[in-house]
């Protein structure tokens, strides 16, 4: 069944993964973590603490695994045209050649 998730970071699909996501679940195409704020549908950097969520608790590295009970992904994560051709370039090469 398809969750019309994509990888916060390379846009892979996640449509195979099972929800919810667990804490320290991978992205297999770029091994980035996925229970991140970037992943989350209350992010926003428009709000107080990159979260529409008045009463999470701040998360200062917004694209490492947290413990955030507010947790939701949502298939607009994935935003091509907000990452930077050194970002995209990166996200790329660690898709092919896998993160060190």
């Amino acid at each position: 069944m398809d969750n019309g998730l994509k990888c916060w970071k390379c846009g892979a699909s996640l449509a195979d993964y099972t929800l919810p996501l667990r804490r320290l679940e991978e992205c297999r195409a770029c091994a980035a973590e996925l229970h991140v704020c970037r992943m989350c549908e209350f992010y926003d950097t428009s709000k107080a603490k990159h979260c529409r969520e008045p009463i999470a608790d701040e998360v200062k590295d917004k694209t490492h695994a947290n413990f955030c009970d507010y947790f939701s992904p949502t298939p607009a994560a994935w935003q091509p045209e907000q990452l930077s051709a050194a970002d995209q370039a990166r996200a790329q090469l660690e898709a092919l050649f896998g993160r060190k």
